[in-house]
């Protein structure tokens, strides 16, 4: 019996010193309600994820609903003037020829970020980009499953996005082999007004979820917060709360 628990022990706990071998830790999401959010100070977005600023934010998994099985996970970060994203997306394939922004980026492969600042009005901010780096940025109006869509105008300047992507295992074109794709992107508070509740102070929370979606073969989907009939449940949404 003795010599078991030793056995037992030793082989738990190489399992445990494993799991940490990649030198950066990651939490699943499947059952985070909430999801912390810390400050950082402003820094340059590149597509790699390699400013010393991600250090602060930890991987979170995104949970896969359907599909091939390939990892996704996620950083989150924010400062006096934005919030910035990080995503890690396992492929095999860019299924993306879309080469202009504004485009049904749904439609192929892509990553989407809803953001819900204010819970007393069905209206949110939808971005979405794709592995070939063209985003779509949309204010959504939800009224009871009725969707409006509305493009930002004068989008110039301290209103726009910052975004780069960037390609692992293969080259940035359509339907190229790949291991992986990164998409790194800053979404300034000034783009999305008239929404309230921002920009986000030490304790506020907002509603969000994310997803991916990939078309490899057939339809792959990851998403924070499983939604059921779409992905603009936003009463499925899970929380933010701003460090």
């Amino acid at each position: 019996m003795k010599n078991l628990t030793i056995t037992i022990f030793c082989f738990l706990s190489i399992a445990l010193l494993g799991a940490g071998d990649n030198g950066d830790s990651t939490v699943r999401t499947d059952d985070l309600e909430t999801w912390t959010i810390k400050k950082t100070t402003d820094f340059e977005v590149t597509g790699d994820g390699t400013a010393e600023n991600w250090n602060l934010a930890e991987w979170m998994i995104i949970p896969q609903r359907r599909g091939k099985s390939l990892e996704t996970k996620a950083k989150i970060l924010y400062s006096e003037s934005g919030i910035y994203f990080l995503f890690s997306c396992q492929d095999e394939k860019v299924t993306a020829s879309m080469e202009a922004d504004f485009m049904d980026l749904w439609k192929e492969d892509v990553v989407e970020v809803f953001l819900w600042p204010d819970e007393t009005i069905p209206f949110y901010f939808e971005y979405e980009i794709s592995p070939l780096n063209y985003e779509l940025p949309i204010l959504i109006s939800n009224q009871e499953g009725d969707l409006l869509r509305w493009k930002p105008f004068h989008y110039e300047e301290d209103r726009k996005t910052r975004h780069a992507t960037s390609i692992r295992g293969g080259i940035k074109e359509s339907n190229a082999s790949i291991t992986s794709w990164t998409a790194e992107f800053y979404i300034p508070y000034k783009l999305l007004m008239p929404l309230k509740n921002i920009p986000p102070i030490s304790g506020s929370k907002w509603r969000a979820n994310f997803y991916r979606v990939d078309y490899d073969g057939n339809k792959s989907v990851w998403s924070w917060k499983k939604t059921i009939t779409n992905f603009h449940q936003y009463e499925k949404f899970g929380h933010l709360l701003f460090e």
